[in-house]
């Protein structure tokens, strides 16, 4: 007696809802099938709540509005992007360059390898700082030279020279078009503890100017020079795009999911 009074209620406040979406008013409803419905209330059958409630219930279940909205921008956005990549050709590896390249899609950074002489040469190249003409107009306003690296595009290096057994030298570098700046340089030793720090030298500017030509040289011989940075500058700027066109389209899955 419980469960019957209950269906009747629940299809008491269904009754309205369905003589409105049938007809538009309760006076032009066909008699017949309004008979047919109050002899529902009054007899519940269990097949009534599954043909009533889902359409109720699926109201609830579709995306929010702003999801939505979301969607669209992403939508919009990937397309932005695939448009301005389209008629760019990928850096080609120019003659006689001395790395090997190891990109892996969905990674930030790429890892440039090769044998010199007895030693492993590993370069990781990170995504470019890139700078734009309105940086360099807002740049301009509050300096007074206006020039200098600082206002140009660059890509960060670390650069680790090792050989068979020991310890191994890491260069801390920023490549800028036709300029190549240490900024700091240690001593890598593996045998000392992840606990220990080890003393890492002076600041490179504060070493000796003919010292630091001399580890400049050092590196250029080893394929870290302009050349090969102004390559890699065009490389990670198409990356970087293909990268993020490839980001947008998983959070435009993940939302449309």
């Amino acid at each position: 007696m419980a469960m019957n009074n209950a269906l009747r209620r629940a299809a008491s406040r269904v009754v309205p809802l369905v003589i409105r979406a049938s007809a538009g008013c309760q006076r032009y409803l066909h008699h017949g099938r309004r008979s047919a419905l109050l002899a529902a209330v009054n007899q519940p059958s269990r097949n009534l709540l599954p043909r009533t409630f889902p359409p109720l219930l699926y109201r609830y279940s579709t995306k929010p509005k702003s999801d939505e909205s979301l969607l669209r921008v992403l939508e919009s956005e990937v397309q932005c992007a695939v448009e301005s990549q389209d008629g760019e050709e990928d850096e080609e590896v120019p003659q006689g360059f001395p790395f090997e390249i190891e990109d892996h899609p969905g990674q930030q950074t790429i890892t440039l390898k090769r044998e010199y002489q007895g030693e492993t040469i590993n370069v990781e190249v990170h995504m470019p700082d890139l700078v734009t003409g309105e940086e360099n107009e807002n740049d301009n306003d509050d300096e007074e030279e206006g020039e200098g690296s600082g206002n140009q595009s660059s890509i960060p290096l670390i650069v680790r020279v090792s050989k068979d057994k020991g310890p191994s030298l890491e260069f801390g570098c920023t490549a800028y078009p036709d300029e190549i700046a240490i900024d700091s340089l240690s001593i890598k030793d593996p045998e000392d503890a992840e606990d220990q720090i080890a003393y890492e030298g002076p600041d490179f500017a504060d070493l000796d100017e003919n010292l630091q030509k001399a580890f400049h040289k050092y590196l250029e011989i080893r394929g870290i020079k302009p050349s090969t940075t102004n390559f890699l500058h065009g490389y990670m700027v198409n990356k970087d795009t293909r990268e993020y066109i490839t980001w947008l389209k998983n959070l435009q899955r993940f939302v449309e999911a």
